[in-house]
């Protein structure tokens, strides 16, 4: 079969592989009809996540057609149409009971090395890297699902794949990163990034009941859809002084929450704090802390800071800061199952613009290479990539 593997920084193939097998009674194999390219995708691509092996199959947005099930597994049968969430779930252990899916304590095949980086383990994922357990992703045309009795959803009748496929992960992540800022109606919320998880995350917070949703973007295309999507005031890094605006904007309280939806890629923007950070991110970080000091400043005091944009290792920030303004920080990989029966309700309802931001669409794996770049740099206007291989 046709997937997308690593081979090493900024070298994304697309390789012919072994189709995969049933390894478990819990497992089936799936026809991937649609799959994407997140944007935590460049994180590997561009070599910021450790433990990648040449050869790897990427891919954690993924859906399709049951075309196997291991003996005795009764969930699904062929033929279904099924949606699998990024985080692969055992549903036996305690943090699975308490709804606490994206740290599973016995998906992770490499358990122990996770416990080494992080202090426990996390869950498995797919086409994440050996540290999340090498399990093979879903950018391919056939994919095997472990332990698939628990996350996966059955699609329901009459939606079609482009309505259902972003709750394998960044609709569910947008949601997330609202839902930590605990808004009740009223609310001023800053978000960092209009890329695919941060237009989720504004329309989240629109459905919420947010008064002010104030994003930070630079990007044109992406600015449009956040307007699109329910942005009241937009900020351009590269022109303006973030902080002095979210000031001026409030009125000089600062915004409730604030949410980081890029991670560790941002890109440094106006002004000394900018030098700052770019500054630092070369002498002490292997990643770029500039969002995230921005949001850290930019809460008012007893506010949230919500982080849905991935981190993979050590940050410098400003704990004084933290401290000193009394600041709650939420974040972690999303708890993917805990979300899909009402985000599911909320797209049949109409309340979620699910396909404008598909940008590029492709039927062949083979110009994979190609639009991972195209979306790594934002040429041609890109926003998100959906492959229909089969």
């Amino acid at each position: 079969m046709k997937a997308l593997c690593w081979h090493g920084k900024g070298d994304i193939r697309c390789d012919t592989v072994p189709d995969p097998k049933i390894e478990d009674a819990r497992d089936v194999i799936i026809k991937v009809t649609s799959c994407a390219i997140c944007g935590s995708d460049l994180h590997l691509m561009d070599g910021q996540m450790p433990t990648m092996e040449s050869g790897d199959v990427l891919g954690h947005e993924f859906m399709g057609e049951v075309v196997e099930v291991g003996t005795g597994f009764t969930k699904f049968k062929k033929g279904d149409r099924i949606v699998v969430p990024f985080n692969i779930n055992c549903g036996e252990c305690r943090q699975c009971k308490l709804g606490n899916y994206s740290v599973c304590q016995r998906s992770n095949r490499n358990g122990a090395m996770a416990a080494a980086q992080f202090g426990y383990t996390t869950a498995g994922l797919f086409g994440y890297s050996h540290l999340t357990g090498g399990y093979a992703g879903g950018q391919a045309e056939y994919v095997r699902v472990p332990m698939a009795d628990v996350a996966p959803m059955l699609a329901p009748e009459g939606m079609d794949d482009e309505h259902l496929l972003f709750l394998t992960d960044i609709l569910p992540t947008g949601w997330q990163g609202a839902e930590h800022c605990e808004i009740r109606g009223g609310e001023s919320i800053a978000i960092w990034g209009a890329g695919p998880v941060g237009l989720f995350t504004i329309q989240s917070a629109k459905i919420m009941g947010a008064e002010r949703i104030i994003v930070i973007e630079t990007v044109p295309e992406r600015i449009a859809l956040a307007r699109k999507s329910g942005a009241t005031d937009i900020i351009d890094f590269m022109k303006e002084d973030v902080f002095e605006r979210i000031k001026e904007i409030t009125k000089g309280e600062g915004a409730d929450a604030v949410i980081d939806c890029v991670g560790m890629e941002a890109t440094a923007g106006h002004g000394v704090a900018g030098i700052i950070s770019t500054l630092q991110e070369k002498l002490t970080s292997t990643e770029r802390p500039y969002v995230l000091m921005e949001a850290i400043k930019a809460v008012r005091p007893c506010g949230i800071v919500s982080i849905p944009g991935v981190y993979g290792g050590p940050l410098p920030i400003n704990m004084g800061s933290i401290v000193q303004k009394g600041l709650t920080l939420k974040s972690g990989q999303t708890h993917v199952k805990r979300y899909l029966e009402t985000l599911t309700k909320l797209i049949q309802a109409g309340r979620f613009d699910m396909t404008s931001m598909i940008t590029h669409r492709s039927t062949d794996l083979a110009d994979g290479p190609d639009l991972y770049k195209t979306f790594r740099d934002k040429k041609d206007g890109c926003v998100k990539v959906v492959f229909h291989p089969n």
